[in-house]
């Protein structure tokens, strides 16, 4: 612990861009650094050639389907994008089982998905939606084309999140809503449960952003309003896992428990594009 990641990996800081990682350990046999400048938790390199998460294979009938009550949350989350409505377009990048372009689609949006697994594209598509396969740079949308681009639980994804969201901030126009989330890598979870927490699971996901960076990287491709909320627990993980580490201890007699109460931490970025 504490060596610096220039003798293990040329890869720089996905948010930051700094080589400035300090050796955290090891995971999936994946060397993970934590950004010294801004907190990112990262993987010291890409996944080689063919070993990457096999997206093609990541999408089942099992989870292209949704339980009632995320479908009715989403209708409340595309409420509030009312009042960036312009030309009526909606991209969601990384759309999956297309439940946000459902949800973008009963309130009378003009909804687009992008999305890499061959598997969920079609099975989008067969909901009656525009589906583009592959990356959002190879799409060839026009500048400035939407009033709302979606990216949910996609940054912590892809090897070079700048890059997504400079193609983001092309295809969406002056004034319209950058509306993302992704995992926090500095909340409760990630405090408590250190490397044990199942959050960070490379190759699936190659880097966790702290609060300080997800908002720095979105700013240094050209937004300027940019609000950052964290929410969001799972409580049972962090039971089990402490549950865990107290059995392998050795008993102390006598000792009073001691109370503690979390609160939440995780999720959710929403940008304005000026």
């Amino acid at each position: 612990m504490g060596k610096t990641s220039a003798s293990l990996s040329e890869r720089l800081c996905p948010a930051c861009g700094r080589q400035a990682g300090r050796n955290r350990g090891e995971k999936n046999n994946f060397q993970l650094l934590s950004c010294q400048t801004c907190a990112t938790l990262y993987t010291a390199q890409e996944p080689p050639a063919g070993q990457g998460l096999d997206y093609d294979a990541y999408y089942t009938p099992e989870n292209l389907s949704v339980p009632a009550f995320i479908s009715r949350r989403l209708d409340e989350i595309v409420a509030t994008f009312s009042p960036f409505r312009k030309n009526n377009r909606l991209l969601d990048v990384g759309c999956g089982a297309g439940t946000f372009l459902e949800a973008a689609a009963r309130d009378n949006w003009q909804a687009f998905g992008v999305e890499v697994s061959r598997g969920a594209a079609e099975h989008v598509r067969s909901l009656g939606f525009e589906v583009f396969l592959g990356e959002l740079e190879q799409a060839n949308y026009p500048g400035e084309y939407f009033d709302i681009v979606i990216a949910s639980e996609v940054l912590e994804h892809v090897p070079d999140p700048q890059t997504l969201l400079q193609s983001i901030a092309r295809v969406l126009r002056t004034g319209g809503l950058l509306w993302a989330t992704t995992p926090h890598g500095r909340g409760i979870s990630a405090r408590l449960l250190d490397l044990d927490w199942t959050t960070i699971c490379p190759p699936e996901h190659l880097q966790l952003f702290s609060v300080k960076s997800i908002k720095e990287l979105v700013q240094s491709v050209g937004f300027r309003k940019v609000e950052v909320v964290t929410h969001g627990v799972n409580p049972f993980e962090i039971a089990h896992e402490l549950y865990r580490r107290l059995r392998r201890r050795p008993r102390v007699q006598n000792a009073a428990p001691q109370a503690s109460r979390l609160t939440a931490s995780s999720r959710v970025t929403n940008s304005t594009n000026s």
